[in-house]
């Protein structure tokens, strides 16, 4: 199977992360898409993170009703920092009937080479880039094995959700409504 890897903290996930891990399972040939919830990033300063089991629960609320997607810990039980060449490395070892494509957004693409192991990273996989405001990708100048999605962009970030809950906010049609009854219970 070609399994679509969408990693990161899912602080909480929203519909933006539902709808676009919807688009590339259905017009980017992916099998499967697995939410890979991190635990930390080493590029990110320390941000507040909601405890680990409950962003993984909360993915798991949210993808329910599609069979297309995974909710994984995986990252969870290896070494940190939660270096991305790890993941794939011991993903491949742990599945080698499956091929694994990484999604990454255009921002994280910006500065793809700070990323640890980078060259590697783009040697050994295939990624998958899809479009964030403001960070524009060339296509024609990808290396070989990534390609650029052409999946609509959603202005929806998990800091947003945040923020808008601690102001008191009613933001229920930006999460799933199962996460949505989870945060407000």
């Amino acid at each position: 199977m070609n399994i679509g890897i969408f990693s990161g903290s899912f602080n909480p996930v929203h519909i933006g992360h539902l709808a676009l891990a919807n688009y590339l399972c259905e017009y980017e040939g992916l099998d499967e898409l697995w939410f890979m919830v991190s635990p930390c990033n080493p590029l990110k300063r320390e941000m507040q993170l909601l405890d680990d089991d409950l962003r993984l629960k909360l993915v798991k609320l949210a993808i329910t009703e599609y069979p297309k997607f995974r909710a994984s810990d995986f990252e969870f039980h290896l070494p940190r920092p939660s270096y991305t060449i790890r993941t794939l490395d011991e993903l491949k070892r742990m599945y080698p009937e499956h091929s694994f494509c990484l999604i990454i957004g255009s921002d994280n693409w910006s500065l793809f080479s700070r990323w640890y192991q980078s060259d590697r990273i783009i040697a050994e996989n295939h990624i998958l880039i899809y479009p964030r405001p403001g960070y524009p990708v060339d296509a024609t100048s990808l290396p070989e094995h990534v390609k650029l999605a052409n999946s609509p962009v959603l202005e929806i970030s998990s800091t947003f959700i945040r923020q808008a809950m601690e102001e008191g906010k009613d933001i229920r049609y930006f999460l799933h409504p199962a996460v949505y009854k989870e945060l407000t219970r």
